[in-house]
Protein backbone atom coordinates (compact mmCIF):
# COMPACT_ATOMS: atom_id res chain seq x y z
CA UNK A 1 0.00 0.00 0.00
CA UNK A 2 1.50 3.27 -1.04
CA UNK A 3 0.78 5.85 1.63
CA UNK A 4 3.93 7.98 1.41
CA UNK A 5 2.84 11.61 1.33
CA UNK A 6 5.94 12.55 -0.70
CA UNK A 7 4.39 10.79 -3.70
CA UNK A 8 1.16 12.78 -3.62
CA UNK A 9 0.75 15.59 -6.15
CA UNK A 10 1.01 19.00 -4.52
CA UNK A 11 -0.26 22.40 -5.56
CA UNK A 12 2.50 24.68 -6.82
CA UNK A 13 1.30 27.61 -4.72
CA UNK A 14 3.06 28.27 -1.45
CA UNK A 15 -0.17 28.82 0.51
CA UNK A 16 -1.62 25.42 -0.32
CA UNK A 17 1.68 23.70 0.46
CA UNK A 18 1.88 25.44 3.84
CA UNK A 19 -1.73 24.55 4.59
CA UNK A 20 -1.13 20.94 3.72
CA UNK A 21 2.00 20.73 5.84
CA UNK A 22 0.33 22.28 8.87
CA UNK A 23 -2.74 20.03 8.46
CA UNK A 24 -0.67 16.85 8.14
CA UNK A 25 1.53 17.78 11.11
CA UNK A 26 -1.50 18.46 13.29
CA UNK A 27 -3.11 15.16 12.36
CA UNK A 28 0.09 13.23 13.07
CA UNK A 29 0.58 14.96 16.41
CA UNK A 30 -3.01 14.23 17.40
CA UNK A 31 -2.65 10.58 16.42
CA UNK A 32 0.55 10.25 18.46
CA UNK A 33 -1.01 11.85 21.54
CA UNK A 34 -4.18 9.73 21.31
CA UNK A 35 -2.15 6.57 20.79
CA UNK A 36 -0.01 7.34 23.84
CA UNK A 37 -3.03 8.07 26.01
CA UNK A 38 -4.84 4.97 24.78
CA UNK A 39 -1.82 2.80 25.44
CA UNK A 40 -1.51 4.10 29.00
CA UNK A 41 -5.22 3.75 29.75
CA UNK A 42 -5.92 0.49 27.96
CA UNK A 43 -2.76 -1.51 28.67
CA UNK A 44 -4.04 -4.97 29.71
CA UNK A 45 -2.86 -6.44 33.00
CA UNK A 46 -2.90 -10.02 31.68
CA UNK A 47 -2.54 -11.69 28.30
CA UNK A 48 -3.46 -15.34 27.85
CA UNK A 49 -3.11 -17.72 24.96
CA UNK A 50 -5.41 -20.60 24.05
CA UNK A 51 -3.67 -23.25 26.14
CA UNK A 52 -3.70 -20.98 29.17
CA UNK A 53 -7.36 -20.20 28.63
CA UNK A 54 -8.24 -23.89 28.57
CA UNK A 55 -6.27 -24.59 31.74
CA UNK A 56 -7.90 -21.66 33.53
CA UNK A 57 -11.34 -22.89 32.54
CA UNK A 58 -10.62 -26.43 33.75
CA UNK A 59 -9.58 -25.02 37.13
CA UNK A 60 -11.98 -22.11 37.66
CA UNK A 61 -15.17 -22.83 35.69
CA UNK A 62 -17.90 -23.09 38.31
CA UNK A 63 -20.24 -25.27 36.25
CA UNK A 64 -17.42 -27.80 35.88
CA UNK A 65 -16.66 -27.58 39.59
CA UNK A 66 -20.29 -28.38 40.32
CA UNK A 67 -20.21 -31.34 37.94
CA UNK A 68 -17.04 -32.71 39.53
CA UNK A 69 -18.80 -33.08 42.86
CA UNK A 70 -20.65 -35.99 41.30
CA UNK A 71 -17.42 -37.99 41.62
CA UNK A 72 -17.26 -37.32 45.37
CA UNK A 73 -20.95 -38.17 45.66
CA UNK A 74 -20.36 -41.47 43.88
CA UNK A 75 -17.38 -42.21 46.11
CA UNK A 76 -19.61 -41.58 49.11
CA UNK A 77 -21.95 -44.22 47.69
CA UNK A 78 -18.99 -46.60 47.69
CA UNK A 79 -18.60 -46.00 51.42
CA UNK A 80 -22.28 -46.77 51.89
CA UNK A 81 -21.90 -49.97 49.89
CA UNK A 82 -19.11 -51.26 52.15
CA UNK A 83 -21.12 -50.86 55.35
CA UNK A 84 -22.29 -53.98 57.16
CA UNK A 85 -25.66 -54.32 58.92
CA UNK A 86 -25.86 -53.03 62.45
CA UNK A 87 -26.58 -55.47 65.29
CA UNK A 88 -29.94 -55.06 67.04
CA UNK A 89 -30.18 -54.86 70.81
CA UNK A 90 -33.55 -55.51 72.43
CA UNK A 91 -34.65 -55.41 76.09
CA UNK A 92 -37.92 -55.74 77.90
CA UNK A 93 -39.25 -55.99 81.45
CA UNK A 94 -42.54 -57.75 82.20
CA UNK A 95 -44.95 -58.25 85.12
CA UNK A 96 -44.05 -55.07 86.96
CA UNK A 97 -46.69 -54.48 89.70
CA UNK A 98 -47.34 -50.89 88.83
CA UNK A 99 -51.10 -51.29 89.42
CA UNK A 100 -50.67 -52.86 92.87
CA UNK A 101 -49.15 -50.14 95.09
CA UNK A 102 -49.85 -52.18 98.27
CA UNK A 103 -47.23 -54.70 97.20
CA UNK A 104 -44.52 -52.12 97.64
CA UNK A 105 -45.41 -51.62 101.31
CA UNK A 106 -44.13 -55.06 102.31
CA UNK A 107 -40.51 -56.19 102.33
CA UNK A 108 -39.51 -57.99 99.16
CA UNK A 109 -38.44 -61.02 101.19
CA UNK A 110 -41.99 -61.43 102.51
CA UNK A 111 -43.75 -60.67 99.19
CA UNK A 112 -41.49 -61.53 96.21
CA UNK A 113 -42.35 -59.68 93.04
CA UNK A 114 -43.22 -61.74 89.95
CA UNK A 115 -40.64 -60.06 87.68
CA UNK A 116 -39.42 -60.96 84.17
CA UNK A 117 -36.50 -59.28 82.41
CA UNK A 118 -35.20 -60.06 78.89
CA UNK A 119 -32.15 -58.76 76.97
CA UNK A 120 -31.21 -59.95 73.51
CA UNK A 121 -29.05 -59.20 70.54
CA UNK A 122 -29.43 -60.17 66.88
CA UNK A 123 -27.35 -59.68 63.78
CA UNK A 124 -28.24 -60.08 60.10
CA UNK A 125 -25.89 -62.23 58.06
CA UNK A 126 -26.06 -61.24 54.39
CA UNK A 127 -26.16 -64.15 52.00
CA UNK A 128 -25.39 -64.28 48.29
CA UNK A 129 -22.30 -62.01 48.58
CA UNK A 130 -24.52 -58.95 48.70
CA UNK A 131 -21.86 -56.70 50.18
CA UNK A 132 -19.31 -57.61 47.51
CA UNK A 133 -21.93 -57.07 44.80
CA UNK A 134 -22.83 -53.65 46.24
CA UNK A 135 -19.18 -52.59 46.36
CA UNK A 136 -18.57 -53.70 42.76
CA UNK A 137 -21.68 -51.89 41.52
CA UNK A 138 -20.75 -48.68 43.39
CA UNK A 139 -17.18 -48.72 42.09
CA UNK A 140 -18.35 -49.30 38.52
CA UNK A 141 -20.77 -46.39 38.88
CA UNK A 142 -17.90 -44.15 40.02
CA UNK A 143 -15.84 -45.20 37.02
CA UNK A 144 -18.67 -44.21 34.70
CA UNK A 145 -19.06 -40.90 36.52
CA UNK A 146 -15.37 -40.11 36.09
CA UNK A 147 -15.61 -40.65 32.33
CA UNK A 148 -18.76 -38.54 32.15
CA UNK A 149 -16.97 -35.68 33.93
CA UNK A 150 -14.04 -36.09 31.53
CA UNK A 151 -16.53 -35.72 28.69
CA UNK A 152 -17.87 -32.56 30.34
CA UNK A 153 -14.29 -31.25 30.40
CA UNK A 154 -13.99 -32.11 26.71
CA UNK A 155 -17.08 -30.05 25.94
CA UNK A 156 -15.86 -27.13 28.03
CA UNK A 157 -12.48 -27.23 26.29
CA UNK A 158 -14.20 -26.95 22.92
CA UNK A 159 -16.41 -24.10 24.10
CA UNK A 160 -13.37 -22.18 25.34
CA UNK A 161 -11.43 -22.81 22.12
CA UNK A 162 -14.44 -21.84 20.00
CA UNK A 163 -14.95 -18.60 21.89
CA UNK A 164 -11.21 -17.89 21.88
CA UNK A 165 -11.02 -18.20 18.08
CA UNK A 166 -14.14 -16.06 17.65
CA UNK A 167 -12.64 -13.39 19.89
CA UNK A 168 -9.34 -13.58 18.00
CA UNK A 169 -11.32 -13.00 14.81
CA UNK A 170 -12.93 -9.92 16.36
CA UNK A 171 -9.53 -8.68 17.46
CA UNK A 172 -8.07 -9.24 13.98
CA UNK A 173 -11.01 -7.47 12.37
CA UNK A 174 -10.52 -4.54 14.73
CA UNK A 175 -6.82 -4.26 13.90
CA UNK A 176 -7.61 -4.40 10.20
CA UNK A 177 -10.42 -1.85 10.53
CA UNK A 178 -8.14 0.59 12.36
CA UNK A 179 -5.36 0.12 9.82
CA UNK A 180 -7.77 0.54 6.92
CA UNK A 181 -9.30 3.62 8.54
CA UNK A 182 -5.87 5.17 8.99
CA UNK A 183 -4.99 4.47 5.36
CA UNK A 184 -8.27 5.85 4.07
CA UNK A 185 -7.94 8.89 6.31
CA UNK A 186 -4.77 9.75 4.41
CA UNK A 187 -6.72 9.49 1.18
CA UNK A 188 -9.34 11.84 2.63
CA UNK A 189 -6.60 14.30 3.54
CA UNK A 190 -5.17 14.18 0.02
CA UNK A 191 -8.66 14.58 -1.45
CA UNK A 192 -9.28 17.66 0.65
CA UNK A 193 -5.99 19.11 -0.58
CA UNK A 194 -6.92 18.33 -4.17
CA UNK A 195 -10.35 19.87 -3.67
CA UNK A 196 -8.79 23.04 -2.28
CA UNK A 197 -6.51 23.07 -5.31
CA UNK A 198 -9.47 22.58 -7.66
CA UNK A 199 -8.39 19.14 -8.88
CA UNK A 200 -11.60 17.33 -7.85
CA UNK A 201 -15.19 18.38 -7.48
CA UNK A 202 -17.07 18.87 -4.26
CA UNK A 203 -19.25 15.85 -5.13
CA UNK A 204 -16.20 13.56 -5.23
CA UNK A 205 -15.00 14.94 -1.91
CA UNK A 206 -18.40 14.28 -0.34
CA UNK A 207 -18.32 10.69 -1.62
CA UNK A 208 -14.90 10.22 -0.06
CA UNK A 209 -16.12 11.57 3.27
CA UNK A 210 -19.22 9.36 3.18
CA UNK A 211 -17.01 6.34 2.51
CA UNK A 212 -14.95 7.33 5.56
CA UNK A 213 -18.08 6.87 7.66
CA UNK A 214 -18.17 3.20 6.66
CA UNK A 215 -14.61 2.68 7.91
CA UNK A 216 -15.42 4.43 11.18
CA UNK A 217 -18.50 2.25 11.58
CA UNK A 218 -16.39 -0.86 10.97
CA UNK A 219 -14.08 0.14 13.80
CA UNK A 220 -16.98 0.66 16.21
CA UNK A 221 -18.58 -2.67 15.28
CA UNK A 222 -15.27 -4.49 15.66
CA UNK A 223 -14.68 -2.90 19.07
CA UNK A 224 -18.11 -4.06 20.21
CA UNK A 225 -17.53 -7.59 18.93
CA UNK A 226 -14.17 -7.78 20.70
CA UNK A 227 -15.56 -6.48 23.99
CA UNK A 228 -18.47 -8.94 23.92
CA UNK A 229 -16.15 -11.80 22.97
CA UNK A 230 -13.83 -11.09 25.90
CA UNK A 231 -16.73 -10.93 28.34
CA UNK A 232 -18.21 -14.22 27.08
CA UNK A 233 -14.82 -15.91 27.23
CA UNK A 234 -14.29 -14.64 30.76
CA UNK A 235 -17.53 -16.29 31.82
CA UNK A 236 -16.21 -19.64 30.56
CA UNK A 237 -12.87 -19.13 32.27
CA UNK A 238 -14.42 -17.95 35.51
CA UNK A 239 -14.62 -14.33 36.58
CA UNK A 240 -12.05 -14.98 39.30
CA UNK A 241 -9.57 -16.46 36.82
CA UNK A 242 -8.64 -13.32 34.87
CA UNK A 243 -8.96 -9.56 35.49
CA UNK A 244 -11.61 -7.55 33.72
CA UNK A 245 -9.09 -5.84 31.40
CA UNK A 246 -7.34 -8.99 30.20
CA UNK A 247 -6.36 -9.51 26.56
CA UNK A 248 -5.66 -12.42 24.23
CA UNK A 249 -2.22 -13.45 23.10
CA UNK A 250 -1.81 -14.90 19.64
CA UNK A 251 -3.16 -14.35 16.16
CA UNK A 252 -5.22 -16.16 13.58
CA UNK A 253 -2.71 -18.53 12.02
CA UNK A 254 -3.09 -21.12 9.31
CA UNK A 255 -2.53 -24.64 10.72
CA UNK A 256 -2.66 -27.37 8.04
CA UNK A 257 -3.89 -30.86 8.87
CA UNK A 258 -1.71 -33.77 7.80
CA UNK A 259 -3.41 -36.81 9.39
CA UNK A 260 -5.90 -39.11 7.64
CA UNK A 261 -9.43 -39.85 8.70
CA UNK A 262 -8.93 -43.53 9.53
CA UNK A 263 -6.12 -42.85 11.99
CA UNK A 264 -8.13 -40.13 13.67
CA UNK A 265 -11.11 -42.46 14.03
CA UNK A 266 -8.93 -45.09 15.69
CA UNK A 267 -7.66 -42.51 18.16
CA UNK A 268 -11.22 -41.40 18.88
CA UNK A 269 -12.35 -44.97 19.57
CA UNK A 270 -9.62 -45.27 22.20
CA UNK A 271 -9.83 -41.82 23.80
CA UNK A 272 -13.32 -40.33 23.50
CA UNK A 273 -14.52 -40.11 27.13
CA UNK A 274 -18.20 -40.44 26.19
CA UNK A 275 -17.43 -43.72 24.41
CA UNK A 276 -15.38 -44.89 27.40
CA UNK A 277 -18.34 -44.02 29.63
CA UNK A 278 -20.67 -46.02 27.36
CA UNK A 279 -18.31 -49.00 27.49
CA UNK A 280 -17.99 -48.74 31.25
CA UNK A 281 -21.76 -48.46 31.53
CA UNK A 282 -22.02 -52.01 30.18
CA UNK A 283 -19.82 -53.25 33.02
CA UNK A 284 -21.85 -51.21 35.49
CA UNK A 285 -25.09 -52.70 34.17
CA UNK A 286 -23.73 -56.19 34.63
CA UNK A 287 -22.75 -55.31 38.19
CA UNK A 288 -26.30 -54.17 38.85
CA UNK A 289 -27.58 -57.46 37.45
CA UNK A 290 -25.31 -59.42 39.80
CA UNK A 291 -26.47 -57.26 42.69
CA UNK A 292 -30.11 -57.94 41.83
CA UNK A 293 -29.44 -61.68 41.85
CA UNK A 294 -27.60 -61.38 45.16
CA UNK A 295 -30.52 -59.46 46.66
CA UNK A 296 -32.73 -62.43 45.80
CA UNK A 297 -30.96 -64.46 48.47
CA UNK A 298 -32.68 -64.20 51.85
CA UNK A 299 -30.57 -63.21 54.81
CA UNK A 300 -30.20 -65.06 58.11
CA UNK A 301 -30.71 -63.26 61.40
CA UNK A 302 -29.38 -65.27 64.36
CA UNK A 303 -30.22 -63.99 67.82
CA UNK A 304 -29.28 -64.62 71.45
CA UNK A 305 -31.52 -63.69 74.36
CA UNK A 306 -30.98 -63.70 78.13
CA UNK A 307 -34.06 -63.98 80.33
CA UNK A 308 -34.56 -63.50 84.06
CA UNK A 309 -37.88 -64.79 85.40
CA UNK A 310 -38.58 -64.75 89.16
CA UNK A 311 -35.04 -65.53 90.08
CA UNK A 312 -34.39 -67.97 87.26
CA UNK A 313 -31.68 -67.11 84.69
CA UNK A 314 -32.18 -68.54 81.20
CA UNK A 315 -30.81 -68.13 77.69
CA UNK A 316 -32.31 -68.78 74.26
CA UNK A 317 -30.99 -68.89 70.72
CA UNK A 318 -32.89 -68.33 67.48
CA UNK A 319 -32.57 -67.84 63.72
CA UNK A 320 -34.94 -65.86 61.51
CA UNK A 321 -35.11 -66.13 57.72
CA UNK A 322 -37.70 -64.89 55.28
CA UNK A 323 -39.16 -67.70 53.19
CA UNK A 324 -38.90 -66.70 49.50
CA UNK A 325 -42.16 -68.21 48.37
CA UNK A 326 -43.42 -65.19 46.42
CA UNK A 327 -40.88 -62.35 46.30
CA UNK A 328 -37.59 -63.54 44.87
CA UNK A 329 -36.65 -60.15 43.37
CA UNK A 330 -37.82 -61.36 39.95
CA UNK A 331 -38.74 -57.91 38.69
CA UNK A 332 -35.41 -56.26 39.49
CA UNK A 333 -33.49 -59.19 38.06
CA UNK A 334 -35.44 -58.92 34.80
CA UNK A 335 -35.04 -55.13 34.67
CA UNK A 336 -31.28 -55.20 35.18
CA UNK A 337 -30.97 -57.96 32.61
CA UNK A 338 -32.65 -55.78 29.98
CA UNK A 339 -30.55 -52.82 31.16
CA UNK A 340 -27.46 -54.74 30.03
CA UNK A 341 -28.91 -54.98 26.53
CA UNK A 342 -29.76 -51.28 26.64
CA UNK A 343 -26.22 -50.31 27.65
CA UNK A 344 -24.72 -52.52 24.95
CA UNK A 345 -26.88 -50.92 22.29
CA UNK A 346 -26.03 -47.46 23.64
CA UNK A 347 -22.35 -48.32 23.45
CA UNK A 348 -22.69 -49.34 19.81
CA UNK A 349 -24.68 -46.21 19.00
CA UNK A 350 -22.06 -44.03 20.70
CA UNK A 351 -19.27 -45.73 18.78
CA UNK A 352 -21.04 -45.08 15.49
CA UNK A 353 -21.64 -41.46 16.53
CA UNK A 354 -17.91 -41.08 17.28
CA UNK A 355 -16.97 -42.35 13.82
CA UNK A 356 -19.53 -40.02 12.24
CA UNK A 357 -18.33 -37.01 14.26
CA UNK A 358 -14.73 -37.59 13.24
CA UNK A 359 -15.69 -38.09 9.60
CA UNK A 360 -17.79 -34.93 9.42
CA UNK A 361 -15.22 -32.83 11.26
CA UNK A 362 -12.41 -34.13 9.06
CA UNK A 363 -14.25 -33.24 5.86
CA UNK A 364 -15.06 -29.79 7.25
CA UNK A 365 -11.36 -29.20 7.95
CA UNK A 366 -10.42 -30.24 4.43
CA UNK A 367 -13.06 -27.99 2.88
CA UNK A 368 -12.05 -24.96 4.95
CA UNK A 369 -8.40 -25.68 4.27
CA UNK A 370 -9.04 -25.52 0.54
CA UNK A 371 -10.78 -22.15 0.91
CA UNK A 372 -7.87 -20.71 2.91
CA UNK A 373 -5.42 -22.05 0.31
CA UNK A 374 -7.31 -20.16 -2.41
CA UNK A 375 -6.81 -16.89 -0.57
CA UNK A 376 -3.15 -17.61 0.12
CA UNK A 377 -2.56 -18.69 -3.48
CA UNK A 378 -3.10 -15.16 -4.79
CA UNK A 379 -6.49 -13.68 -3.92
CA UNK A 380 -5.09 -11.67 -1.00
CA UNK A 381 -2.19 -10.29 -2.97
CA UNK A 382 -4.32 -9.50 -6.01
CA UNK A 383 -6.86 -7.55 -3.96
CA UNK A 384 -4.15 -5.57 -2.18
CA UNK A 385 -2.24 -4.83 -5.38
CA UNK A 386 -5.45 -3.71 -7.08
CA UNK A 387 -6.30 -1.40 -4.18
CA UNK A 388 -2.76 0.04 -3.98
CA UNK A 389 -2.61 0.71 -7.72
CA UNK A 390 -6.04 2.33 -7.76
CA UNK A 391 -5.20 4.40 -4.69
CA UNK A 392 -1.94 5.66 -6.14
CA UNK A 393 -3.54 6.34 -9.48
CA UNK A 394 -6.43 8.25 -7.88
CA UNK A 395 -4.09 10.31 -5.74
CA UNK A 396 -2.19 11.31 -8.89
CA UNK A 397 -5.37 12.00 -10.81
CA UNK A 398 -4.93 9.05 -13.19
CA UNK A 399 -8.02 7.08 -12.01
CA UNK A 400 -11.61 7.98 -11.28
CA UNK A 401 -13.06 8.07 -7.81
CA UNK A 402 -15.48 5.24 -8.60
CA UNK A 403 -12.64 2.97 -9.69
CA UNK A 404 -10.73 3.67 -6.50
CA UNK A 405 -13.75 3.13 -4.23
CA UNK A 406 -14.58 -0.11 -6.02
CA UNK A 407 -11.02 -1.37 -5.54
CA UNK A 408 -11.14 -0.31 -1.89
CA UNK A 409 -14.39 -2.21 -1.29
CA UNK A 410 -13.01 -5.31 -3.01
CA UNK A 411 -9.87 -5.18 -0.90
CA UNK A 412 -11.85 -4.72 2.31
CA UNK A 413 -14.30 -7.53 1.56
CA UNK A 414 -11.48 -9.88 0.54
CA UNK A 415 -9.52 -9.21 3.72
CA UNK A 416 -12.57 -9.72 5.93
CA UNK A 417 -13.57 -12.86 4.04
CA UNK A 418 -10.05 -14.26 4.42
CA UNK A 419 -10.10 -13.67 8.16
CA UNK A 420 -13.50 -15.33 8.39
CA UNK A 421 -12.27 -18.29 6.33
CA UNK A 422 -9.20 -18.60 8.54
CA UNK A 423 -11.35 -18.51 11.68
CA UNK A 424 -13.69 -21.12 10.18
CA UNK A 425 -10.69 -23.33 9.47
CA UNK A 426 -9.44 -23.00 13.05
CA UNK A 427 -12.92 -23.68 14.40
CA UNK A 428 -13.20 -26.81 12.26
CA UNK A 429 -9.87 -27.95 13.70
CA UNK A 430 -11.29 -27.45 17.18
CA UNK A 431 -14.37 -29.41 16.14
CA UNK A 432 -12.09 -32.21 14.96
CA UNK A 433 -10.22 -32.17 18.28
CA UNK A 434 -13.58 -32.38 20.03
CA UNK A 435 -14.59 -35.33 17.85
CA UNK A 436 -11.29 -37.17 18.37
CA UNK A 437 -11.16 -36.46 22.08
CA UNK A 438 -7.64 -35.05 22.20
CA UNK A 439 -5.97 -31.75 21.36
CA UNK A 440 -2.95 -33.51 19.83
CA UNK A 441 -3.73 -34.12 16.17
CA UNK A 442 -1.25 -35.80 13.81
Amino acid sequence: MFNNHSEFPTNPTLSNSSFKFRHTSAVLALVVLMGTAYGQAQQPTARIDLDQAIQLALVHNHALKAARTQIQQSQAQEITATLRPNPVLSTDAAFLPIFSPSNFSLPISQNPLPEEFDAGISYTIERGHKRQARIAAARDATTVTRSEIADTERGLTFSVAQQFVSTLLAKSNLEFAKKDLESFQQTVNVSESRYNAGDISEGDLLKIRLQLLQFQTDVSAAELALAQGLVTLRQLLGYDAVPADYDLAGELEYVPLHGNKEDLQLVAIKQRPDLLAAQQAVTAARSQFQLAKANAKRDLTPSFQYSYVTGVNAASFGVNMELPFFNRNQGEIARTHYAITQSEESRTATEEAVLTDVGNAYEAVRANQKIVDLYLAGALKHSQDSRDISQLAYQHGAASLLDFLDAERSYRSTQLAYRQALASHLLSLEQLRLAVGTRSLP
